[in-house]
C-alpha cells in the first residue's frame, strides 16, 4: 500500500476554491509515485454547505477519503528560523511526523520557518514570500510546490529566488501562502535568528 497523500482544499459559499491546481498537484504526486489511478476531485467534493471549511482530501492510487472542517484561521506574525538538511516533503504527505516535531522548535514564535541547504524554504504549513520595495519573492527550492504559490507564480504576482537567511534584512515585509489564507501578508513580522540576538524581519 502507498503512503497517504493529502490535499487541502478551501471551499467557502458551497464552492471548492481552484481545483484546478489541486487536481493537477495530485495527479503529479501520485505518477511521482509510480502509480498510474487517479481521484476526479469535482466528483469527490461537495461541501455540506456555506461556511467556510477546510477539506482535507487524504488519498493513495485506490482509495480517497474527504473530510470538511471548520476554518479558523491561525494567527502567526513571528517565525523561528530552524536548521534541517535531510528534511523531505516534496509530496504532500498525510503523515507530518517530520515537520510536526520541527515545530517543537519555535521557541516563543508563532510558527518555525525551514533552512534547508542554506536556503530559506517554508513554514510548517504555508509557502512564504518576502518583499524588497518592488516585488514579491518566494523561495526558488520550497520543501513543498504549493498550490497557491504555483497560482501566484502562473499570474506573475511572485518571482522565485534564492534566499539566504542573511538576505532576510533586505525585506521589508513577509507575507504566508496557502490554500486556505490564501496570500498574507504579515504586518511587523518578526524571524528569529538560528542564532544571535537581532531580529532580521
Amino acid at each position: 500500500m502507498s503512503k497517504l497523500l493529502l490535499e487541502t482544499i478551501r471551499c467557502e459559499d458551497g464552492q471548492a476554491h481552484h481545483l484546478h491546481y489541486h487536481q493537477k498537484r495530485m495527479d503529479e504526486s501520485l505518477r511521482a509515485l509510480g502509480l498510474h489511478n487517479t481521484h476526479f476531485l469535482k466528483q469527490c467534493i461537495t461541501p455540506p454547505d456555506k461556511q467556510l471549511y477546510r477539506c482535507r482530501v487524504v488519498y493513495d492510487a485506490n482509495t480517497i477519503s474527504v473530510e470538511y472542517i471548520p476554518y479558523v484561521k491561525r494567527a502567526i506574525s513571528t517565525l523561528q528560523l530552524v536548521q534541517i538538511d535531510i528534511l523531505e516533503y516534496a509530496l504532500k504527505y498525510a503523515d507530518r511526523k517530520e515537520l510536526d516535531i520541527l515545530f517543537t522548535q519555535r521557541e516563543n514564535a508563532d510558527d518555525i520557518l525551514i533552512v534547508k541547504d542554506g536556503l530559506i524554504t517554508d513554514t510548517s504549513i504555508a509557502n512564504i514570500a518576502f518583499y524588497d520595495g518592488e516585488q514579491w519573492l518566494t523561495p526558488k527550492h520550497p520543501l513543498l510546490h504549493g498550490t497557491t504559490r504555483a497560482r501566484l507564480l502562473d499570474k506573475k504576482k511572485i518571482i522565485e529566488a534564492d534566499i539566504t537567511p542573511s538576505d532576510l534584512t533586505q525585506y521589508s515585509e513577509f507575507a504566508l501562502i496557502n490554500a486556505m489564507i490564501g496570500f498574507n501578508k504579515i504586518k511587523n513580522g518578526i524571524i528569529t535568528p538560528i542564532k544571535g540576538a537581532h531580529d532580521v524581519v
